[in-house]
């Protein structure tokens, strides 16, 4: 995409990816998940867990965010599981999320196989994600990126509402 670039987020970028995280559930996950979760969403409590994670992140985790003509329209975080008995060569993607405006523009397919580079670079030779089990278009979205469930259901995701979850996973 003409004017599209990606790199790595710093401390500064906090309350962008914020107001996208926001922005990007409240359009995605409208009518599936409660609308008292939605509306209760805040940039600035997103703001402070982002910056949070850039000043000082975690050994291993990134985060990458496009920018389309100056101004951020997306974000992935990824990174080692939380899981303890993932295994070393076992990476996660954390967040992908795209202001509203971008879905469907290929700015998602991009940072999305970026992200997943990253991981490959590390040392990841396998890597895996979480999806609402009712977000339909996001599974597209792997699936065409050639992802697929691998069987594992959970509702282990406070932020999810606790609503069942799939693990989608792909060899990189």
């Amino acid at each position: 995409m003409d004017g599209l670039t990606l790199r790595d987020a710093t401390a500064a970028d906090a309350r962008a990816i914020a107001e996208i995280h926001v922005a990007a559930w409240r359009s995605a996950y409208r009518g599936l998940v409660p609308d008292a979760v939605l509306d209760g969403l805040s940039a600035e409590d997103r703001e402070a867990m982002w910056r949070g994670g850039l000043v000082a992140p975690e050994p291993g985790w990134g985060c990458l965010v496009a920018e389309d003509r100056g101004n951020i329209v997306g974000f992935v975080g990824y990174g080692p599981p939380d899981d303890a008995e993932a295994g070393p060569d076992l990476g996660e993607i954390y967040a992908i999320y795209l202001e509203p405006t971008a879905v469907g523009t290929g700015i998602g397919r991009d940072l999305f196989a970026a992200g997943s580079r990253r991981l490959h670079d590390a040392g990841y030779r396998r890597a895996f994600l979480w999806v609402l089990e009712t977000n339909d278009r996001a599974r597209r979205f792997y699936e065409r990126a050639g992802w697929a469930w691998d069987g594992t259901k959970s509702a282990h995701r406070f932020d999810c509402a606790e609503l069942p979850i799939v693990r989608y996973a792909a060899d990189l």
